[in-house]
């Protein structure tokens, strides 16, 4: 598939069914062919091909795992190997596929009405509208409860005031999912993470602004806004019915760190195959470096970690697909995949030398977006509380 050897040393392949790999030599060659040869111009411009959209959505990425609406209706699986292949290419891309699905069509599909699901979720299949998801704010990130968005009701509906940080597709976005905290509603503390609900709002709502946050050293070919409200009126149509909570919104946060677990392995494969085939390549001391024991070490070192993440995420979805899969399981997956990514990135950079810092090559690329695929979604930390509290019972995030 477009030249790309993918690695595999626990023969994993055989356990995916026809359909599965299908799935993923469709997304794979296509990253080989359509977007690899232009990843390099737009990481370097800071820009993202809006213009491939029609492409992925004929591939059936976003919101692969709804069932109707135009979806795919994909198992854990095919998604999770997109979600590989697409972050094989780059972090952004995969991130552009991850917001539309995981996070904006994924909160429509299960807090939306079927009218608000009607209208929007066969076009964001199509790539005909595109969809983010506004929960991180400039003073809380790790803490969302903390969030001071607020949507006050009025006669007509809401009036919305407040920001939103690092969100993805924010700038192309023809609706936002925003959360905010309800003032009005009886019996709700509106300080509470109870009071927080889903709203859509549409792109040229009054008092809607976003704009690009510029200066970005990684994910630069993603589009990553800071949006902001100022007495935006909102109709009553435009809260998601059923949202209740900001647990809610951590709902769509698993669906999307699902994907990442899977899309972390795509970037440290990608590092680890241009390592290895530098190695037998790169000639020093009159023989190829991968003849080296160190070299074989370190090559050696990722190829191990590669296949124990990939083992996880393999059980991941084994438990999603039966309806069985807990939050810290993900939290587990999610922390540990991008880790381990990082860790192969920079192993790959090690291997390749100097030339390892030139944007020819990926594994530098890869590195710098990993840093805030690890940061987003849950921070290394944040998970690790996550699961020390499922292990001992007892919270600790303060």
């Amino acid at each position: 598939m477009a030249g790309f050897d993918a690695a595999d040393f626990y023969d994993l392949n055989d356990l995916c069914s026809a359909g599965e790999r299908r799935v993923r030599d469709g997304v794979r060659a296509w990253v080989g062919e359509r977007f690899l040869p232009i990843i390099q111009r737009h990481y370097r411009n800071g820009t993202f091909p809006l213009e491939l959209t029609p492409e992925l959505a004929r591939l059936g990425v976003f919101g692969p795992g709804i069932r109707g609406y135009g979806c795919a209706g994909l198992g854990a699986v095919a998604c999770g190997l997109m979600m590989q292949e697409l972050e094989r290419g780059d972090s952004g891309l995969r991130t552009y596929a991850s917001v539309q699905g995981s996070l904006a069509m994924m909160a429509i599909n299960l807090f939306g009405s079927e009218e608000q699901k009607l209208r929007w979720l066969p076009a964001m299949a199509k790539g005909e509208k595109i969809g983010c998801f506004g929960l991180t704010e400039p003073e809380f990130g790790s803490n969302p409860g903390g969030m001071q968005t607020r949507a006050r009701k009025s006669a007509d509906g809401y009036v919305l005031d407040g920001r939103k940080m690092w969100i993805g597709n924010g700038t192309v976005a023809d609706v936002a999912i925003v959360w905010a905290k309800v003032e009005g509603e009886d019996g709700v503390d509106p300080d509470s993470p109870k009071a927080v609900r889903g709203f859509l709002v549409e792109k040229d709502a009054l008092g809607f602004r976003r704009s690009l946050i510029e200066g970005k050293l990684s994910l630069r070919a993603a589009l990553t806004a800071r949006l902001e409200f100022e007495n935006c009126e909102l109709p009553a149509s435009a809260l998601l019915p059923r949202t209740d909570g900001l647990k809610s919104a951590f709902q769509c946060l698993n669906q999307a760190r699902y994907g990442i677990a899977w899309g972390a392995l795509g970037a440290a494969m990608a590092c680890f195959e241009e390592a290895r085939q530098y190695a037998i390549r790169r000639i020093a001391f009159g023989r190829p470096i991968g003849g080296f024991q160190l070299v074989q070490a370190k090559l050696a070192h990722m190829a191990t970690a590669i296949t124990r993440a990939q083992l996880l995420a393999w059980r991941l979805a084994q438990l999603k697909d039966a309806g069985s899969l807990r939050p810290p399981q993900i939290s587990m997956a999610k922390m540990n995949n991008v880790q381990m990514a990082l860790e192969v990135a920079r192993s790959a950079r090690d291997i390749l030398g100097g030339v390892g810092i030139l944007d020819e090559h990926q594994c530098f690329r890869h590195m710098c977006n990993l840093e805030s695929v690890s940061t987003y979604e849950g921070t290394r930390d944040i998970h690790l509380l996550v699961l020390g509290e499922a292990i001992t019972g007892l919270p600790a995030y303060s």
